[in-house]
């Protein structure tokens, strides 16, 4: 089976900062990862690497079997679905929702002069219809709540039929109500075999979906664990990654952490 994502030894600078530390990781067709770690481990990074927009400072980085700095990244991008609030902010507030989706098919933000022929618009409205979303479809992109956002979003992103799913603190700004949604929605991707490779970057175990097969933990641009999931989320691993003493607790094909407090 061919590997999505292969980086050898990848390391990524900016000026004096090390944002990514020999990173090594191989991600399979048929793998939906998490990413986790505290805020400067070094996730959005890793998520931009993949996504082909920026390149290693050193090291190998094979992304859907083309090597950056060896491939026309214009044409590698479209194969892979992004969502991220980065994005989310460059996405017109007058836009319909129909049209926020449709134009992911030639890859631009924003409809113009662009011409789609009714596959397109019929591939839009399916995609939104198995997201929970249809009734969106006429309204504009700045009337829907975050919620609603996070779901176009990912319509948006798996609208070009892409072979790898990138999906950046999707749940962020969410209340709890939304997050579950969410969750539920990620959940069903998951476990839907024609789905894309997916991988999630979060800072929290309560946002991981059932269904997700494996795990990286990075603090301060380096891998502190990866693999299959239950191995990788432990208490003795999460605690090393985010630097203090954890309890986690599994239920139901969920995680919950807390902080250990002491017993005096």
């Amino acid at each position: 089976m061919a590997a999505v994502i292969d980086l050898v030894d990848v390391t990524v600078r900016r000026g004096d900062s090390l944002l990514l530390d020999r990173i090594s990781w191989t991600v399979e067709e048929d793998e939906r990862w998490v990413v986790l770690g505290p805020n400067g481990a070094g996730k959005t990074t890793l998520l931009s690497l993949c996504s082909a927009q920026l390149h290693p400072t050193q090291g190998r980085a094979d992304i859907l079997e083309e090597t950056l700095g060896r491939v026309d990244v214009f044409e590698l991008r479209p194969r892979i679905g992004v969502t991220s609030a980065a994005l989310a902010e460059r996405i017109p507030r007058h836009e319909s929702v129909s049209d926020v989706v449709v134009s992911a098919a030639y890859g631009v933000l924003g409809r113009w002069r662009e011409v789609y022929d009714e596959l397109d618009h019929e591939r839009a409205t399916s995609l939104l219809r198995e997201l929970g979303a249809k009734h969106l479809i006429d309204r504009t992109f700045g009337t829907l709540s975050e919620g609603e956002r996070k779901r176009v979003q990912i319509a948006r992103a798996l609208m070009s039929d892409p072979e790898m799913l990138l999906l950046d603190e999707p749940a962020a700004g969410l209340d709890l109500g939304g997050r579950e949604d969410l969750v539920s929605t990620l959940s069903v991707l998951a476990y839907d075999p024609d789905s894309p490779a997916t991988v999630l970057v979060s800072h929290h175990v309560e946002e991981i979906p059932p269904g997700f097969t494996h795990a990286l933990l990075l603090r301060k641009g380096r891998v502190v664990k990866a693999g299959l999931i239950d191995d990788v989320l432990t208490e003795q691993h999460l605690s090393a990654a985010f630097g203090m003493p954890l309890v986690l607790d599994h239920a139901d094909g969920r995680y919950a952490a807390r902080r250990r407090t002491r017993v005096r």
